[in-house]
């Protein structure tokens, strides 16, 4: 038997189908745990883009693994993480095409931190080549991609997904609040405050040479190509629509997350009804949802986009205020971001006999509450679905798509949860999905 086989057999004996956990027993894991297996039985881990959040989560997955390859088409990246002593070690291979981590049989995981727009046809095709997949928020671009991804899930679902929203491990906090709603401790939520900041507004930025080490074509991937400008380009992408959604996907890949989560309405079928984008700005001219200008940041700088559910329930996504999450109750209030969580329910404890070890370990769906990435190799080995799976994750993410899309039209939409359509408007129906870029298209399965 060779090392390649002992290994995936090892790492797959129990990754079957959610019932494998009940056949393990939990033990007090920490990420030495894993780190401290055997070679042989340590996963063997891909990394795909590798600036700087996508270098630290490398490091937070070689913890777990062998970090055996590493890719960007940025070559100064690619070479930083294979070199660091913490990733790469000088040992794992460099690539610029993604592809070849995929086709390697001896990789079993694949960390994706790419630009966003790059997320989904990567992921789509890791599953494919069947492996565990991690990968970073946002996870869609479009509301069409996030059926597109829960097709390609619902088709692998012995493969474990990891979306890094790292909040819905904060038991402190975020898992606290959460828990604090599901339970009634705050009475019947009216309203929801999800402050989440605008994006920077910038340029006009010229035109420049693309850095030799940066294939910049592939880059741009499935938007439309356009000359290069270095503050499209890497980190600075989020504050451009063709490849991101602004803070309306940046924070709120997070902060609607948690909120829908603590609210119950992240499963299937479930979601906002109207969608209000009349109360928003942006920081050049628009004409039907477009930017006139190609030189500046386009996305949302002030905005307040007001959601409305069907058991009248509203939802304020704004830039207004601080950071963070206010539940409102018919018998109290909370905020919450990651520096705290406050309000006269927590100064007075009023979940003391509410939020227990069960309580936590509910929201952790079974597994034992742990660091993020440590859930993710621990679904590996035992099975079942990630705290942050991909299919609750693209509830929140339809939420955020909406968002942007009303406030680039200016006007209310009306969604309709069920059919996932938007109604009554082909125009804002138009932005549902986007025309990609030959070659670029994304594996439908």
């Amino acid at each position: 038997m060779t090392t390649q086989d002992t290994r995936r057999g090892f790492i797959k004996s129990t990754a079957t189908g959610t019932g494998a956990a009940l056949a393990i027993p939990y033990f007090g894991w920490n990420q030495a745990a894993f780190a401290n297996q055997e070679k042989n039985d340590r996963p063997s881990i891909g990394c795909i883009g590798v600036g700087s959040m996508g270098s630290g989560d490398a490091r937070g997955h070689a913890r777990f693994g062998d970090v055996v390859a590493v890719c960007d088409v940025d070559e100064r990246h690619a070479l930083r993480a294979k070199n660091d002593k913490n990733i790469g070690k000088g040992k794992a291979d460099n690539y610029s095409d993604y592809r070849k981590v995929l086709d390697r049989k001896d990789i079993d995981v694949v960390s994706i931190v790419t630009p966003d727009h790059w997320h989904i046809k990567i992921a789509v095709e890791a599953l494919e080549a069947g492996k565990h997949v991690f990968c970073q928020k946002p996870l869609t671009l479009t509301l069409e991609e996030n059926q597109l991804i829960r097709r390609a899930c619902e088709k692998h679902r012995d493969q474990v997904f990891l979306v890094g929203t790292q909040q819905r491990s904060d038991r402190n906090k975020f898992m606290r609040a959460v828990n604090m709603v599901q339970k009634g401790v705050l009475g019947k939520i009216k309203h929801v405050t999800v402050g989440i900041n605008g994006s920077p507004t910038g340029g006009p930025f010229p035109v420049a040479e693309a850095p030799k080490e940066l294939n910049w074509d592939m880059w741009q991937g499935q938007a439309a190509a356009r000359d290069y400008r270095q503050r499209r380009c890497h980190y600075e992408f989020r504050w451009w629509y063709e490849y991101s959604g602004g803070k309306f996907t940046d924070w709120g890949a997070h902060h609607v997350d948690i909120a829908m989560w603590a609210l119950d309405k992240n499963g299937a079928k479930q979601g906002p009804v109207e969608i209000d984008g009349t109360n928003c700005e942006h920081p050049v001219e628009y004409k039907d949802g477009y930017a006139t200008v190609d030189d500046c940041y386009n996305t949302s700088h002030k905005f307040s986009v007001m959601h409305k559910f069907s058991d009248g329930i509203t939802m304020d996504v704004t830039s207004h205020g601080d950071n963070g999450i206010t539940f409102e109750g018919s018998k109290g209030r909370i905020f919450v971001n990651r520096g705290k969580i406050a309000g006269k329910p927590i100064e007075e404890n009023w979940d003391k006999d509410q939020y227990t070890d069960d309580a936590v370990k509910n929201l952790y769906k079974g597994k034992p509450h742990e660091g993020h990435k440590n859930n993710f190799y621990r679904c590996i080995r035992e099975g079942g679905l990630t705290v942050s799976d991909p299919f609750s994750h693209i509830q929140a993410m339809a939420a955020c798509h909406l968002s942007s899309i009303a406030a680039r039209l200016g006007r209310k939409i009306v969604w309709n949860p069920l059919t996932e359509k938007i109604m009554g408007d082909d125009q804002a129906a138009a932005f549902q999905a986007r025309q990609r870029r030959e070659g670029f298209d994304i594996l439908k399965v």
